[in-house]
C-alpha cells in the first residue's frame, strides 16, 4: 500500500494529511493545519513546513513515502523551484524547494511532486470529489482570487484566466471577493468582508448584487469557458457557498446563449487541493 501525503501550501498556511488511495479520501485523523507567514525568511518557512510534514507523516515509512504538494504560481513545478518575485514567498525565490525538503526529510527528491494549486483543486474533485467519472471538466475557484483549471480526461492544467481582459479591467476584478466588497460599499457606503456578510443584509440589496454578479459570471463563461466544451462546470472557493443566491439568473443567462452546462459545487472545498496533490503524485509515479 502506497503511503501518500497530500499538501496544500498557501500564503498564510500549510494544510496536509495522509490520503487513502483505495478509498480516495483524506485520513482525517492525520489532518494538520499550521500558520506559516509567506513573508518570513526562508529558514523559518522551511522549518515550519518540515515540522508540519513530520507531524502528518509521523507513522509512515519514509522509504515508500510519496508527497504531493499544491503550490501557487509562478512556479517551476517539474523541478520544484519557486518563481514568485512579488508578495508572498519572496525569500525562497529561485530556491529548489524539492531539494530542500528532500534533504531535511531524508528522502529522495523523486518522492516529491509539485502541482499548481488550481490544477490540484481539479485533480482532487476528479479523484475523490463531485466530478468523479467525467472526462472534460472546467473548474473555477471563486474567492480572494479567481482560479481556472481544465481537466482533459488525463491531467488538470491551470488555465490562468484571472488577468484576461474583461469589461473595463480583468476577470478577477469582477469575479473575486473584492468585487462584492467594492460594489456593496459603492451602493451603501458601508463595509462587508465578503458574501457571508452580504447574506445578513436586506433582500433587496442582496438580490441586486447577486444578479449583477450572475451577469458577470455568465458573461465570463460565454467568453472564456464555452469553447472548451466541458461536460460539467465545478465551482469551488468561498463564493461557491453562495451559489444558490445567483444560480437561477446565472443558468438563465447561459441558456440565452444556448449553453447547457451542468454545475457541480465542490463538497470538499479546501480538502480538494490536498486530495488533488496526492492523486497527482500517484499519477507521476505510475507514468515514470
Amino acid at each position: 500500500m502506497q503511503n501518500i501525503l497530500g499538501i496544500d501550501i498557501g500564503g498564510s498556511h500549510i494544510t496536509l494529511a495522509q490520503v487513502s488511495a483505495e478509498k480516495r479520501e483524506i485520513i482525517s485523523s492525520t489532518y494538520v493545519r499550521e500558520h506559516v507567514n509567506s513573508f518570513d525568511d526562508r529558514e523559518t518557512i522551511f522549518s515550519a513546513w518540515v515540522s508540519a510534514i513530520k507531524k502528518a507523516a509521523h507513522d509512515l515509512n519514509k522509504d515508500d513515502l510519496l508527497i504531493g504538494i499544491a503550490m501557487p504560481g509562478p512556479f517551476d513545478y517539474e523541478n520544484g523551484i519557486s518563481l514568485m518575485q512579488q508578495g508572498k514567498f519572496i525569500d525562497i525565490y529561485q530556491i529548489n524547494i524539492k531539494n530542500e525538503l528532500a534533504g531535511r526529510l531524508a528522502i529522495s527528491k523523486d518522492q516529491i511532486h509539485f502541482v499548481n494549486d488550481a490544477a490540484a483543486f481539479m485533480e482532487g474533485e476528479v479523484f475523490g470529489g463531485c466530478v468523479q467519472g467525467f472526462q472534460k471538466v472546467f473548474g473555477v475557484t471563486l474567492g480572494t482570487g479567481l482560479g481556472t483549471t481544465f481537466y482533459n480526461g488525463e491531467l488538470a492544467t491551470d488555465e490562468d484566466l484571472w488577468d484576461s481582459p474583461f469589461k473595463k479591467s480583468i476577470c478577477e476584478d469582477y469575479l473575486a471577493t473584492r468585487w462584492f466588497v467594492n460594489y456593496y460599499a459603492e451602493l451603501t457606503g458601508e463595509q462587508i468582508s465578503g458574501t457571508k456578510d452580504l447574506l445578513d443584509k436586506p433582500v433587496e440589496i442582496q438580490t441586486r448584487i447577486f444578479d449583477e454578479y450572475a451577469d458577470s459570471f455568465s458573461e465570463f463563461i460565454v467568453k472564456y469557458v464555452d469553447h472548451y466544451k466541458p461536460e460539467v462546470l465545478v465551482i469551488g472557493g468561498n463564493i461557491a457557498k453562495a451559489y444558490p443566491y445567483f444560480e437561477k439568473r446565472f443558468t438563465e443567462n447561459l441558456a440565452k446563449n444556448n449553453i447547457s452546462l451542468p454545475v457541480r459545487i465542490s463538497a470538499i472545498f479546501e480538502d480538494a487541493a490536498i486530495l488533488g496533490a496526492a492523486s497527482y503524485a500517484l499519477k507521476k509515479v505510475s507514468t515514470n
